[in-house]
């Protein structure tokens, strides 16, 4: 009874944890991961009030010699977001050129939501395309986070950023980590059931 108990346990953390944990996006061409706050993408549930700023963080290796193609995204007509820092502007293409298979980079940015579009969800978009010869290219595009824009103007600190702590988050945990709560509950049910065996 004791081993189908945590069988199963282990069978609904892996489960509920899976949006959480999310791996990088990979092609034959190259390998892309992206973080919300330090949150490995696809982040959900998350609420964001108008000028409040968070960080984007993508990783891009390439497996091939040719040109990689950056571009963080918003897919709403309004201008839903603006860039505090960062490599580039929303929509605006990073093009690396002649670059050798191995090749890779780190791109920070800080956004915030600038109000033009609330009350409902703007996603955060990444688009990157590898390109080994004209007629040759993959490309790997997903959705970062799709935040909640509030109808609330933030009044907190201003964004920070460190080098040495890509986990540090101005968010609280459980916006991230839906999940966890549940499979709290769930385990200590399962203790408890099998205390009360024993």
């Amino acid at each position: 009874m004791k081993k189908i108990v945590c069988f199963l346990i282990c069978i609904i953390l892996i489960g509920l944890n899976q949006d959480v944990l999310a791996e990088p996006e990979e092609n034959e061409y190259g390998i892309v991961n992206a973080w919300y706050n330090g949150q490995e993408a696809t982040v959900r549930n998350v609420q964001l009030k108008i000028g409040e700023p968070v960080e984007i963080k993508v990783e891009v290796m390439s497996k091939i010699d040719g040109h990689v193609n950056v571009e963080l995204e918003s897919p709403l007509k309004t201008k839903s977001y603006e860039v505090v820092s960062g490599p580039s502007l929303i929509d605006e293409s990073i093009d690396n050129l002649f670059i050798k298979s191995g090749w890779n980079e780190t791109y920070i940015w800080i956004i915030k939501p600038t109000g033009e579009w609330t009350n409902g969800n703007a996603p955060i978009n990444l688009f990157v395309q590898f390109t080994k010869a004209y007629d040759e290219y993959e490309h790997v595009e997903f959705t970062i986070a799709n935040p909640y824009i509030l109808d609330e103007q933030y009044s907190g600190p201003a964004p920070t950023r460190t080098a040495t702590d890509p986990s540090s988050t101005d968010q609280p945990p459980s916006q991230g980590s839906p999940g966890f709560g549940v499979a709290g509950a769930l385990l200590g049910i399962a203790l408890v059931l099998m205390a009360r065996r024993n």
